[in-house]
């Protein structure tokens, strides 16, 4: 427990709903930071990908087999994962819309998305105030709840680690549909 204190702690949201990433997957931990998640995911026996435009914020994990840390700029680089290739995602504190379609694509069937960040009216609460950074009410579920299952959803204020208005979603991905063929 110390190590993660070391790091921070990892959101609530990511620890509720943890279970429900399939065992023995792959998860992608989006704009990693320090690792507060990727250790959280490898205790839990997750393989983790994490991946953050500043690799060596990330040394504190070094070492461990079933951790890779890749270094990207997801802003400026071209995505670099398959699709299919992860049974979760977990992003905490980051937006970049252009990847909302980039992340539903990378999901496996019966992958787990848990995402939270900021939300308008953080403002009122410290950083980020830039309109750019701040979800729309109702943004984050609109813009996943059409290809993934939504388990559950939140838009208002958490208190831990510090007052922020947040929006949090944690989003299934259903097998596709079987074709029933033509019917005759």
């Amino acid at each position: 427990m110390t190590e993660l204190l070391a790091l921070g702690e990892p959101a609530d949201w990511v620890r509720r709903f943890l279970h429900l990433i399939p065992a023995g997957g792959t998860v992608l931990d989006l704009a990693a930071g320090r690792g507060r998640h990727a250790r959280l995911l490898l205790d839990a026996g997750l393989g983790v990908i994490a991946a953050d435009r500043d690799a060596d914020r990330l040394a504190n994990l070094s070492g461990h087999g079933r951790l890779q840390v890749i270094e990207a700029d997801f802003e400026t680089e071209d995505w670099p994962f398959a699709a299919g290739l992860f049974a979760g995602i977990v992003v905490v504190n980051y937006l970049h819309r252009p990847l909302f379609g980039h992340l539903t694509d990378a999901l496996q069937d019966g992958g787990v998305l848990i995402y939270q960040t900021f939300a308008e009216g953080n403002e009122a609460h410290g950083r980020p105030k830039n309109p750019d950074f701040l979800l729309k009410p109702g943004e984050l579920l609109a813009s996943f709840a059409p290809a993934l299952s939504v388990v559950a959803y939140e838009h208002g204020i958490i208190h831990r680690p510090r007052p922020a208005v947040v929006q949090r979603l944690c989003a299934v991905k259903s097998p596709a549909p079987q074709s029933l063929g033509d019917g005759a």
